[in-house]
């Protein structure tokens, strides 16, 4: 009888075989082998060539699809229903980790058990800038990558808790990551791994940022750079992110601000190209209020942690939706020019 795997890595496939190789070649090349690929063809008009693949001999990898798209969520449950090892490694397919990524993986799950990882991710065409580094979580239940677009001189350099990680690249205990559930497949792509965190964190299943596992990541290899895709999920959902987890007496403080921001955004749509985009998002967000009520209370109800302790792991600077705004606009601009 085979030994079950340490990590079993997913990848969904959807758009984007330009990438995939150099993803399994980086898997390929780890130091620490103690893994399988389940590789997922995530509704794709077609499937991954199957001649690369073979080339991907050393590989304990399994192939398996969905005959739709699935988004991100109900795609990576699919691919954890066949994992058999300890771990859950998240890994976009234009995502390309460096050699020591699992073996650092690895030494921090033996030396802080219970706990989720996040990754350093660096953009895989200019090194020199990261892509963030974890996912920052404002008072007012706006969410965004740490230190994006940012010199990597600038990394942070200590592990430290946070809330949550990006799922370009991610690690958590398989156990954990089934007694929540998994993804909440209703959100479908953007802010499901926030989401998905955010109840890691409230079962008691702390998150840890790993500055030396350090992953090149593309970024919106499938879905296009604010797309009205990734607009519509991604303003939806932060909504129902902030409903189902913020806790206890922190959901009513907070709702004015949250509440606040929402309607900056609709105002700002009048003046972006995914306007109509955002407007959809922020009416659909509104007619799934009643059963993302529902899911809080069973969240809630199963908490292990106080809102005290999930406070310190916001960030309560009033200024800094602000700075990051402005900041993407920078970078906007940055692209067009």
């Amino acid at each position: 009888m085979m030994s079950k795997p340490f990590f079993s890595i997913l990848i969904l496939f959807w758009q984007s075989e330009q990438y995939l190789q150099r993803c399994m070649r980086s898997l390929q090349a780890q130091s620490f082998q103690d893994f399988e690929v389940i590789l997922l063809n995530n509704g794709a008009s077609q499937a991954p060539d199957p001649e690369i693949l073979a080339t991907f001999l050393n590989l304990a990898l399994k192939q398996i699809s969905s005959e739709t798209n699935l988004g991100f969520a109900g795609g990576n449950n699919l691919a954890a229903r066949s994992a058999s090892g300890e771990y859950l490694v998240l890994l976009n397919n234009d995502a390309f980790p460096e050699p020591d990524w699992l073996a650092t993986l690895h030494q921090a799950a033996l030396t802080h058990p219970g706990h989720c990882f996040a990754s350093r991710l660096l953009q895989a065409d200019n090194p020199a800038l990261l892509d963030g580094e974890w996912n920052v979580y404002h008072a007012s239940g706006l969410a965004w990558r740490k230190n994006h677009n940012q010199p990597t001189a600038n990394s942070t350099t200590e592990l430290r808790l946070v809330m949550s990680a990006c799922a370009a690249a991610s690690a958590y205990p398989r156990s954990a990551f089934e007694q929540v559930g998994g993804f909440d497949e209703d959100f479908f792509a953007y802010m499901e791994d926030l989401d998905l965190d955010m109840r890691l964190q409230l079962a008691g299943y702390p998150f840890l940022y790993l500055p030396q596992a350090t992953v090149r990541h593309v970024g919106s290899g499938s879905t296009g750079y604010r797309s009205d895709f990734a607009t519509y999920y991604g303003q939806r959902n932060l909504i129902w992110a902030f409903v189902k987890n913020m806790p206890g007496f922190l959901f009513y403080l907070l709702l004015p601000a949250h509440i606040f921001f929402n309607l900056l955004y609709l105002v700002a749509g009048l003046f972006m190209p995914s306007g109509k985009a955002l407007f959809r998002a922020k009416r659909d967000a509104l007619r799934g209020l009643s059963a993302m009520l529902k899911k809080r209370d069973a969240i809630q109800s199963q908490r292990k942690i106080t809102p005290i302790q999930f406070a310190k792991l916001m960030d309560w600077n009033p200024f800094s939706p602000l700075v990051k705004i402005l900041a993407r606009k920078a970078s906007s601009k940055d692209r067009q020019d």
